[in-house]
């Protein structure tokens, strides 16, 4: 079951009408987001695979996943917004249950992104179910 945060984004989704303005929401919430430290932005925290440069920071606190991120493109720092709402404050042990690619298919980002940009979102998907396998 997806977090309220993102059940919120699939309501705002459905009052938006056009494509444009979903991707201006997206980017929006990227925006908002605070960066990432310039500390934080090391190999170990780059996400290969993506065509722009990302990089996620996890955090384990009491056995609780979240994670910051940035990227050098606003609509996949946009994407990343997303995806924390999906991920933060889930128990570590869950995240390997969180089917992100469902729930972002609700928002219909699986038909509307390009190929390079689905492949970044999967790497992201897949180094945090890393970090977490790891930690549980």
């Amino acid at each position: 079951m997806a977090a309220a945060a993102f059940e919120e984004i699939v309501e705002d989704f459905e009052f938006l009408d056009d494509w444009e303005d979903r991707y201006r929401y997206v980017i929006d919430r990227g925006r908002a987001m605070e960066p990432l430290e310039a500390a934080l932005k090391v190999p170990s925290t780059k996400v290969e695979g993506c065509a722009s440069q990302v990089w996620l920071h996890p955090r384990i606190e009491a056995g609780v996943f979240s994670f910051d991120g940035d990227s050098d493109a606003m609509i996949v720092r946009g994407l990343i917004a997303v995806l924390r709402t999906l991920y933060n404050g889930v128990p570590v042990a869950e995240v390997e249950r969180v089917d992100a690619p469902a729930e972002l298919a609700r928002l219909g980002l699986d038909a509307h992104l390009s190929a390079q940009r689905s492949n970044g979102v999967r790497a992201m998907i897949e180094r945090i179910r890393l970090v977490a396998s790891e930690a549980a």
